[in-house]
C-alpha cells in the first residue's frame, strides 16, 4: 500500500500533472485517440491520475489493508 504513491508517480502519474514521455502519457494518448480526442472523466487514465496528484485517502488505506490482510489469512491457510 505504501507503494502505490511510488509506483504512480514512477509510472508518470504526479501531483503537477501527467510525465511527458512516460507510461501515462502512452496512456493517456491511446485513450484520447480512442475516446475520440478527450480521456473520458471515471476512466482507468483519470482515476490513476486523480490519485497520483492526491494520493490515497485514509478510507482506501484501510480498505486496501483490510483486503490484503484478509487475501494473505486465506492464503497461509492452506500452508
Amino acid at each position: 500500500m505504501a507503494a502505490v504513491p511510488m509506483v504512480l508517480s514512477a509510472m508518470g502519474f504526479t501531483a503537477a500533472g501527467i510525465t511527458s514521455s512516460s507510461i501515462a502519457a502512452k496512456m493517456m494518448s491511446a485513450a484520447a485517440i480512442a475516446n475520440g480526442g478527450g480521456v473520458a472523466s471515471g476512466s482507468l487514465v483519470a482515476t490513476l491520475q486523480s490519485l497520483g496528484a492526491t494520493g490515497l485517502s485514509g478510507l482506501t488505506k484501510f480498505i486496501l489493508g483490510s483486503t490484503g490482510s484478509a487475501i494473505a489469512a486465506g492464503i497461509a491457510r492452506f500452508y
